[in-house]
């Protein structure tokens, strides 16, 4: 059976239950305690040495990073819905990953770590700026599309929707962004949806 390493407050760690929620793929979740360091301790940093969640193992693969996992599982247990192979699609994808892990990350991400994990290291007014940057493009390319790409759900939509609809974590309003509210609300809508703690179901 798959084994997910993770905690319940990650976002990462929420896209991987999402899409194994999505997919009806059944999982052993093992909580690594990220508050008393368990993700630093030897044992984990075996399986990974980066020390970070999600991990999923499964049978003798092992692999990080939460949107390589969303990769993984799209192609391995999915159909071509999730993460189509042909040039154009698979980039429009990709492209999505990316700013999961930059804009998404560098504001709305650094907003809920400022305010709920007291990660006062964060610049907040930076946090901020880079999430009103990146909600406001989110809107507008939603504004004639209910998904981000191709028209259906992909990764894209799964690897985008926790931080942002966790964004009232950091203390981030979403009511100026009409369609992305909208959105939010048709993820939810998903067959097999599984939520998280800080976002309403």
């Amino acid at each position: 059976m798959i084994k997910l390493y993770g905690h319940e407050l990650s976002g990462n760690s929420y896209k991987v239950k999402l899409m194994l929620a999505l997919l009806n793929l059944p999982y052993e979740w093992i909580k690594v305690d990220l508050m008393v360091g368990e993700h630093k301790q030897p044992q984990f940093l075996a399986l990974n040495p980066f020390g970070q969640v999600p991990l999923l193992v499964d049978g003798e693969t092992i692999l990080a990073d939460a949107q390589a996992i969303l990769v993984y599982l799209a192609r391995q247990y999915g159909n071509e819905q999730w993460l189509p192979l042909d040039a154009l699609s698979l980039a429009k994808g990709i492209r999505w990953l990316s700013t999961t892990a930059g804009e998404i990350r560098q504001g709305v991400e650094s907003a809920r770590l400022y305010h709920l994990f007291k990660a006062t290291s964060i610049n907040l007014d930076r946090a901020n700026q880079k999430a009103e940057y990146i909600l406001t493009q989110l809107n507008n390319h939603l504004c004639n599309r209910e998904w981000l790409e191709l028209n259906h759900p992909t990764i894209a939509d799964v690897a985008v929707f926790p931080y942002v609809a966790l964004a009232s974590d950091g203390k981030i309003d979403l009511t100026p962004y009409p369609h992305v509210l909208s959105w939010i609300d048709r993820v939810k809508s998903f067959p097999h949806f599984v939520s998280m703690i800080g976002i309403d179901n």
